[in-house]
Order: C-alpha cells, then structure tokens, then sequence
C-alpha cells in the first residue's frame, strides 16, 4: 500500500470573518505567527506588508506571510466588503501570492464561499466584527473542523495550481464561463435599472432555460436573486460611506418608494436600514 505525498497542509484556522468596512476604515499595523488571507468581495482596500503594498480590489486576493507586518486602509469614498481568515500553512508554494494580488475565477469564489459557510459551521459568531478569540461551536455539525481543513487545503492547491503556469491578473475561465461573464458584468452594470428576462435573452442570443439554468449553476443564485444581491450590497456600501439619504439610496437603487427599499432591506437583512448602520459602527468598535 502507498502512502500519500502531502505536499500542503493547514494546521489550524485562527480566524475566519467576513467584513463590511465603513469608509476611511483602517487598522493598526499588526503581525501573527500565522498566515492571514485578505480577499475583496466589494469594493477595495489600500493594503500595506512587507511584501507588497499597494490596492486589492474587487475578486482580488493576498495573502500575507506569518510574521509580516501588515496594515489595511479603506478609501475616503468605498466602503469594502472584505473576507479575512488566519490560517497555519508551512507551504512555500503559496509564498507568491503575498507579493501581488491575484483575481479569482468563479470557481475560486465557489470554493471561498464554501470555506466560509463550512467556518460558520465550526466557530461561533459574530464574523463581521473584530474577535482575536474566536470561540468554537460547543455542537458543530459532524466533521465541521475537518471539512474547514479539507475545504482550506483545497482551495490552496487549486490556487497553486491555477496561478502556477499563467498571469495571476487575468486568471482561468472556460468559454462557457466567459459567456457567462459577460452577462454576470452586465447585471453588475445595469442592476439599478428594470432588467427583463427576454431582453437578457435577446442581447446574449440564448434562450430562457439555457440562461437560467447556465447562470444559476455558474453563481449559485437565480439572476433575479443576484439582481438583489447586488442592490442589498449597494444600499449597505450606500449606508456606510453616509453620503446620502435613505430617500436618495432608495432613488439610486431604482426603488419606486423609501417605504419598498425598507422593506426589501429589512426583508435581505433582517434589519432596518437604520439598525444596519448602527450595528455595523458597533461592530467596528466606532
């Protein structure tokens, strides 16, 4: 019998959280005995390591070495969302991707999502709020803590082995992806106007099922969903950077009335536009 060739392992999770910044956020420089993963969900940050310094912006990732010093600083005008995990990797095949930052393809993301979800099974809340002793669940679901470690890993030789052999800037789509790409972008373009489905159809020279069916596999979502998804993001980048009104948010969203953009935020969130932002400012200690 044979042994396996770990060539990478992830020996402990330190952290796992999911950030949404207020504008002109920033921390204090600090350094850990472990590697910290900072990946843009929305947005960017102005990041700052011994290793690279200089702008993450959105689908881009870093990573950080173990005690590099590091620092991060929100822009005056964005209010990111940002995915942050502490993780313990002796691998110097990941030491590349602290010197730059690379763009996730879909499937990257896929896999970064399932990291968080399979995290939230192991640890307990909160995620978006700054804990340096996240506690674990006292009942996680069965293998919680070795999934996270499968998930980890995983994800860490898919990124090795993607960004090996091409430029890390453009990353790896198939055709199909690409196809969807475009649409994907033209959602995240024109999300603030009434999109239908047959215009959706015609533009991309395709039919109902073949979209549908092609989006929500690709993303995870209906693209009604997505379309959603997009506006919540926006309404709460909206509401952290407290530029505007929540008369004007609801208007630059393309809602009909306040009284619908508050319910369809209360509906996505489970909070008033209002407890959104005070419970965001709470979070970040502000």
């Amino acid at each position: 019998m044979k042994t396996f060739n770990i060539q990478l392992t992830v020996s402990r999770i330190a952290n796992i959280h999911y950030f949404e910044f207020v504008r002109k956020y920033h921390t204090i420089e600090d350094y850990h005995d472990f590697c910290e993963l900072l990946y843009v969900d929305n947005g960017s940050v102005m990041v700052k390591g011994e290793n690279y310094s200089g702008l993450v912006t959105n689908n881009q990732l870093i990573i950080h070495r173990p005690n590099e010093v590091h620092s991060l600083m929100c822009a005056e005008d964005v209010a990111p969302n940002v995915i942050i995990i502490g993780f313990e990797c002796l691998c110097d095949a990941i030491a590349p991707f602290s010197k730059a930052p690379v763009t996730l393809s879909s499937d990257h993301k896929k896999m970064l999502a399932e990291i968080m979800k399979e995290g939230m099974n192991t640890y307990e809340p909160p995620y978006n709020a700054v804990v340096t002793d996240m506690k674990k669940r006292k009942n996680p679901v069965f293998g919680a803590d070795q999934m996270l470690k499968i998930k980890m890993e995983a994800f860490l030789i898919t990124l090795i082995r993607d960004f090996n052999s091409i430029d890390a800037s453009l990353g790896r789509a198939d055709e199909e992806d690409g196809k969807l790409a475009i649409v994907q972008q033209y959602l995240t373009e024109h999300y603030m106007e009434k999109i239908q489905l047959d215009n959706l159809c015609f533009l991309f020279e395709t039919n109902k099922t073949t979209l549908c069916r092609n989006f929500r596999n690709a993303y995870g979502k209906t693209i009604t969903e997505y379309i959603g998804m997009l506006k919540e993001r926006e309404a709460k980048r909206l509401l952290r950077e407290n530029e505007l009104s929540i008369t004007e948010i609801s208007d630059r969203l393309g809602f009909n009335s306040i009284h619908y953009f508050c319910r369809f935020f209360k509906k996505a969130t489970g909070q008033s536009p209002k407890e959104y932002l005070k419970s965001i400012r709470s979070k970040l200690n502000i």
